[in-house]
Parts: C-alpha cells; structure tokens; sequence
C-alpha cells in the first residue's frame, strides 16, 4: 500500500477563499487551492507524496495514520462531577448517555 492512503485527504469549499482548498488532517493545514475539486485533489496527492519522501530522505518519522478504521468507540474520562451532571442532563432528555453524548458531538461536528 502507498504511504499516502495511510493519511486522510480533505478537500472542501472555501466561503473565504471561494475555492476548494486541500488539507491533510493532522499533518499538512491548506496547502493547495483551486477551482475545480479534483485538481485539487490531485495536487494534494502529489504534496503528500512529496512531504513522505522529504520525512524519508531525513529520517524523521511519519506522523500518526489518519486514515484507519475506526471502532466507533472511545474512553473519555471526564470526572465523577461532570459525569453525574451529564448522567443527569441524558435523565432529563430521556435517553442513555450514550446517545445523549452522541447527539451533541453530532451537533458540534456538523456546524
């Protein structure tokens, strides 16, 4: 497998820049730009492969993968207070604290 399916590609529509602008999550903020998407995408590709080969020629580490498989689960600890006024929040709404926390991640991720 190539080194760069290992990390995430995003590329996205710009309001400020009026363009889409690609970025590698974790690694490299916006770093190309352009109007037509799959350009972007491309040249994107294309700096990833370059900053891998950079990282290798002066034997430094890759950063972490970013594009894995991910479990859908993760330990968050959070203290014996805001556990219970969360547990209590979910109790008020009526639902687990599973799905309690989930609604609200999803409503942070989707603004």
């Amino acid at each position: 497998m190539k080194e760069q399916y290992k990390y995430l590609k995003i590329v996205e529509w710009s309001e400020e820049d009026q363009c889409y602008v690609g970025s590698i999550p974790g690694w490299l903020s916006k770093c190309c730009h352009g109007d037509d998407e799959i350009k972007v995408y491309r040249q994107l590709c294309t700096i990833l492969d370059e900053w891998i080969e950079i990282y290798k020629k002066d034997g430094l580490k890759l950063p972490i993968a970013t594009n894995r498989d991910y479990s859908g689960k993760f330990i968050l600890r959070t203290g014996k207070d805001l556990h219970k006024a969360l547990s209590v929040k979910a109790i008020h709404e009526g639902v687990s604290l599973n799905n309690f926390l989930i609604n609200k991640l999803r409503r942070i991720v989707s603004k």
